[in-house]
């Protein structure tokens, strides 16, 4: 049987999980801030050095989305429930287990 992202991020009880935003991808939709039950996610407009960073398409798409993209200022709340890949429209979250972050 396969497991979902969240399933798989969380398997044991002491390992950390932090969900990652692929600002490429993410058109700054908000779906991840309204299923998440921990209040991990917000939308804003993105910094101006994560913008430096996208290449040239992603910077052209970013500015038709009015530059706004997900951020994880409470990602050491994340339980890796998995809703927010599931919610994504742009498949731009992973969670990623073993580490701890914010962004």
């Amino acid at each position: 049987m396969e497991s979902s992202a969240g399933e798989e991020a969380t398997r044991g009880p002491d390992i950390p999980v932090t969900p990652i935003v692929d600002r490429n991808k993410c058109e700054g939709k908000e779906a991840c801030v309204r299923v998440c039950p921990e209040s991990v996610f917000e939308v804003r407009k993105m910094d101006p050095a994560d913008f430096a960073r996208l290449p040239f398409l992603g910077k052209l798409k970013s500015q038709v989305h009015g530059r706004q993209t997900a951020y994880t200022p409470n990602a050491d709340a994340c339980r890796g429930c998995g809703l927010c890949v599931t919610a994504c429209p742009e498949g731009a979250i992973q969670l990623v287990a073993g580490q701890r972050g914010t962004g």
